[in-house]
């Protein structure tokens, strides 16, 4: 078991016209399970690749236990990667497959050799494959043979690469569990790279979230989820996606209305949360409120807003609705403006055409800087950065 730290990392593709990973630095405790997560081509299975020693970092150094590994072959780092498609010989039966790291890296007999892999198939509930070969196995299968194969190396850092994305959801939701309890007992220190958030936010003990090459917040899931650094992280994480919408801040009884661009949208701050915000008086930003934070009201008031209802999608425990708050929305990542999206209790059905009433909870509303992104805190106020 070992620490990892990554130092200015920096990953250039097509003599540099391509950065794939930005002046990325991260310190991951010993025996901490940290997962990775961003869009597809933010550069988290490059950042793994590059701690496996598959890629060579452009700049930048790679410690383990405070040792640079920067420079060594990957054969010879003491690292256990499990990969996204498994990475099995098909010619090979599951007992020699979880050898082979053994054969290749260790001086070990052959009996000492069998007896490690029967102990970690056990562990995994496959001992009674040991003979087959990995076309006779099921996804499930495969996957439990990559992580033993993994685990009987008894690695100083475990890389998991998107390992059940393969997987059904069901079968998911089961090995997300295996592989929890393992790192539990095993206490290895642990990367995960997935594009599931829901994998991202309960599994890791810390979360790292990537764009663009460029890492935007880490932190315990709840602290990124409760307070996101910027309006990215806002949208990524959570589903359905934060809610955004373009106000005018004005002074208002004491504390601030915000106001839609066209003026049909408007939402009055007491002066308590408004001053969390610090002096935003007079400025344009971008409202930020979940779908969950969301409520139906049962009468107008000081404090509803009135919105069409368009859609109402039934997911069993609650409804989504789509609303038309009668100002543009606007989404974290694309162009297109997206719908407003209320999470309520499955017994509130209103019709489609619906004229409802909603509110926010005040304490949940977030404010971001329109050209930045950045969460707008007070100046007094402890400030939400990205922390390593």
């Amino acid at each position: 078991m070992a620490s990892l730290e990554l130092k200015s990392l920096r990953k250039e593709f097509d003599g540099g016209s391509i950065v794939a990973v930005d002046d990325l630095n991260l310190e991951i405790e010993d025996g901490e399970f940290v997962t990775v997560v961003g869009p597809s081509g933010c550069g988290k299975s490059t950042t793994l690749r590059m701690i496996a020693g598959l890629e060579r970092p452009t700049s930048g150094r790679i410690h383990v236990g405070g040792t640079d590994i920067t420079d060594v072959h990957a054969r010879h780092r003491d690292v256990a990667m499990v990969f996204q498609n498994y990475a099995l010989y098909p010619h090979k039966t599951i007992q020699q497959n979880m050898a082979f790291g053994l054969r290749m890296s260790t001086d070990m007999s052959a009996q000492e050799r069998e007896e490690k892999v029967y102990d970690a198939a056990e562990m995994m509930g496959i001992e009674d494959l040991l003979d087959d070969t990995p076309g006779e196995l099921s996804g499930g299968q495969k996957q439990r043979v990559a992580l033993g194969r993994a685990i009987v190396r008894e690695p100083d850092v475990f890389l998991f690469d998107e390992p059940l994305s393969n997987l059904d959801a069901k079968l998911r939701t089961t090995m997300r569990t295996e592989i929890q309890r393992l790192q539990e007992e095993l206490d290895i220190t642990s990367v995960y790279v997935t594009h599931d958030q829901e994998e991202a936010m309960t599994m890791g003990d810390r979360i790292v979230i990537l764009n663009d090459g460029e890492l935007q917040q880490t932190g315990k899931p709840t602290d990124v989820y409760q307070n996101p650094t910027n309006q990215f992280v806002a949208g990524f994480v959570g589903s359905p996606s934060m809610n955004f919408v373009d106000v005018e801040a004005d002074p208002f009884d004491g504390g601030v209305r915000l106001k839609g661009a066209d003026g049909s949208f408007s939402y009055d701050l007491t002066s308590g949360r408004a001053s969390a915000f610090g002096d935003i008086a007079g400025g344009s930003y971008v409202l930020g409120i979940r779908p969950e934070h969301v409520a139906v009201s049962d009468a107008p008031g000081a404090d509803t807003i009135p919105s069409t209802v368009d859609v109402v999608e039934p997911i069993g425990s609650d409804n989504y609705l789509y609303l038309d708050l009668g100002t543009e929305s606007r989404s974290f990542d694309t162009e297109d403006a997206p719908d407003f999206i209320a999470r309520v209790p499955a017994d509130i059905e209103p019709e489609v055409g619906d004229v409802i009433q909603i509110a926010f909870d005040e304490d949940s509303v977030h404010l971001f800087d329109v050209e930045t992104g950045d969460a707008v805190t007070a100046a007094d106020a402890e400030p939400v950065t990205p922390t390593q």
